[in-house]
């Protein structure tokens, strides 16, 4: 199993001073690179393999204007080459976005093979720094001088603090213990996730919480000019608050998927088009040429609190901590509506308002909480589909009452759901 190790570093102002100049010479050969990629394919039509961008590397080094990028490590330089080449493909194939080209004041990254590492005697050397790098090991249930990572990652955040993560191959652990509950998980942002047992789980808004201060820092920035010790200070300060929020959200997140992974041995969630959600609406013309208001203010509020609540990366949580512990991890399709249909007989309304927190079902008059309804009908599609009941479906020997939308089992049974490969 891969798996990571992520501790801090404090390089020495020798060290520091090192890979700050291959921070710099992994981003320009980043951003040269992808400014050659894109002229090619815009001006010739051609597609950049990675063994010209290599070559290409290989010149640079010989010229005169670049001919510094041979005073740092080779390894992460080719690295950078084979990530963008990784980006590319992944874009090609309708993954991910557009590569876009890397920033000094964002996070810094350098990747070190085997070649340009080793652990001696409980010290890490990482080539070209000179002298062992010191980190705080903070595993103590792992030996750091046995360590044999396959890759080690120098990084530096934006707030200025080091980081060093080694990444490496480690023995599957031993499944945890079965202990026979199914729950089906809701996510929301007036709760945060509402399982089909009823239990809720408050959404802590941890940028809400830290957005008076938040602001206070970035309206400094704008003051600050261009270039000035001050602003680099104030810029700084933005992002301690920003990192602030990023890790008690991370550490919430951790500490709740780590919780429902002991808590059920199979757990359903809904497949979330996050990045659907958070997209601005577009404008919308007039004939005199102006645009209509179409409620930007609210949906970039709203975009912000989705954002905030991190479904997203909570999701990858469950995946790869359910794979570890042996767990059970289905889900559904984004599109199943598991809000409209009465949990208790299969009616599906016709409409239901985002507003309606409770609605009572017009075929069985059973009253339902709106997010702990949905909770149970996520947890029935995913039981479909993980073959715990097959062929059964709610709500299928209910008698149908007037002009009630009760659904057949055909109908009933949720194909489209999916489960992760």
């Amino acid at each position: 199993m891969r798996t990571a190790y992520k501790c801090r570093a404090y390089p020495t102002p020798e060290q520091a001073a090192v890979l700050n100049r291959t921070f710099g010479c992994v981003r320009l050969v980043w951003n040269k690179t992808l400014a050659d990629r894109r002229a090619a394919f815009s001006q010739r039509g051609e597609r950049t393999t990675y063994q010209q961008t290599d070559a290409a590397l290989t010149g640079w080094k010989k010229t005169e204007e670049l001919a510094f990028l041979s005073e740092v490590s080779s390894v992460p330089l080719q690295q950078t080459l084979r990530h963008q080449h990784t980006a590319f493909a992944g874009f090609f194939a309708k993954r991910a976005r557009y590569p876009r080209f890397k920033s000094r004041t964002g996070r810094q990254t350098a990747h070190y093979t085997r070649s340009a590492f080793r652990i001696k005697d409980g010290e890490l050397r990482v080539a070209k720094t000179g002298g062992g790098l010191r980190v705080a090991w903070s595993f103590p249930e792992v030996d750091f001088a046995t360590l044999d990572p396959t890759m080690v990652i120098v990084s530096r955040e934006s707030d200025g603090r080091w980081f060093v993560s080694f990444a490496m191959d480690v023995d599957q652990p031993a499944p945890l213990p079965q202990i026979g509950r199914e729950i089906g998980i809701d996510l929301g942002l007036t709760d945060f996730a509402v399982t089909s047992d009823g239990d809720r789980i408050a959404n802590p808004r941890h940028l809400q919480r830290k957005a008076r201060n938040l602001a206070r820092y970035q309206r400094r920035l704008a003051r600050c000019e261009k270039g000035s010790a001050n602003r680099r200070k104030a810029r700084i300060r933005v992002a301690v608050a920003h990192r602030k929020v990023r890790n008690a959200r991370r550490d919430f997140l951790h500490k709740t998927s780590t919780m429902l992974i002991h808590a059920a041995d199979t757990i359903v969630v809904e497949d979330l088009a996050v990045a659907n959600m958070t997209r601005r609406p577009k404008p919308v013309p007039r004939r005199d040429g102006t645009y209509a208001p179409n409620g930007a203010a609210a949906k970039a509020g709203l975009n912000k609190s989705i954002s905030d609540a991190g479904w997203a990366e909570f999701r990858a949580m469950l995946q790869y901590k359910a794979a570890r512990a042996g767990r059970t991890l289905v889900v559904i399709d984004r599109w199943y509506p598991s809000s409209k249909i009465c949990s208790n007989c299969g009616h599906l309304l016709p409409k239901l308002d985002l507003a309606t927190r409770h609605w009572t079902c017009p075929a069985c008059r059973t009253r339902h909480d709106r997010d702990v309804n949905a909770a149970k009908n996520i947890l029935a599609a995913g039981q479909a589909v993980a073959g715990h009941n097959p062929g059964e479906a709610c709500g299928a020997d209910v008698r149908q009452q007037g002009s009630s939308l009760l659904r057949s089992a055909v109908k009933q049974e949720p194909h489209t759901a999916r489960r992760p490969a």
